[in-house]
């Protein structure tokens, strides 16, 4: 049986500042109709440029949704990642007959059955098609944002905590795109640091 299968990702869950971005991409069953596919990280930024309308045009749905600073602070940034899954899935499960969510956790109260797969961005096509729409379109918020607060860099390291972001952090202080809820924008506030739930701090992709 051809199933329709909906590859879910997510963009920025290790950064100081903007939102979390997860995507869903649903593909006819068969040969992927856009080659050259892989996981976002692999790829230049001029390749998944290249990519995101191609996978936009050929995909039978797709859903990209923003989770915001203010609401990873509300929910933590797990959650609010699970909550991001989640509604990438239901604006595509009219077209979908189960999901492939990457990573090894599944959100609740999903529309259809799902699996959680460990590294799937580089194993499942619909996956890599998610994970490079969630990037540009994340990378594309963090230069609007840019234009807003340029004292932080944000067009070059996307809100991750590089040495640059953390000294205009230190100088400036938080902008209202920072997260609160990690350490070093609490330490940057004043705050007393407590441990962040995400193991150490990722670099930018």
């Amino acid at each position: 049986m051809n199933l329709r299968i909906a590859g879910i990702d997510e963009a920025g869950r290790g950064p100081l500042a903007g939102p979390v971005v997860v995507a869903a991409v649903v593909f006819a069953p068969g040969r992927t109709p856009v080659n050259g596919l892989d996981d976002s990280k692999a790829l230049t930024e001029k390749k998944r440029e290249l990519l995101y309308p191609r996978i936009v045009e050929r995909a039978l749905a797709w859903k990209i949704v923003f989770v915001e600073a203010d609401e990873i602070d509300r929910r933590n940034i797990f959650q609010a990642t699970m909550h991001g899954m989640r509604e990438a899935l239901l604006g595509v499960a009219h077209m979908a007959d189960c999901a492939r969510i990457d990573g090894n956790r599944l959100p609740k109260d999903l529309p259809c059955p799902a699996e959680a797969w460990v590294g799937g961005d580089a194993r499942d096509r619909a996956i890599m098609a998610a994970s490079i729409l969630a990037k540009v379109a994340r990378d594309a918020r963090m230069r609007e944002l840019h234009a807003l607060h340029p004292h932080y860099g944000f067009d070059r390291h996307k809100g991750y905590p590089c040495p640059q972001h953390l000294d205009a952090l230190r100088r400036f202080g938080p902008c209202p795109q920072h997260r609160r809820s990690f350490a070093p924008v609490r330490d940057a506030l004043g705050a007393t640091p407590v441990q962040d739930e995400l193991p150490g701090l990722p670099q930018p992709a």
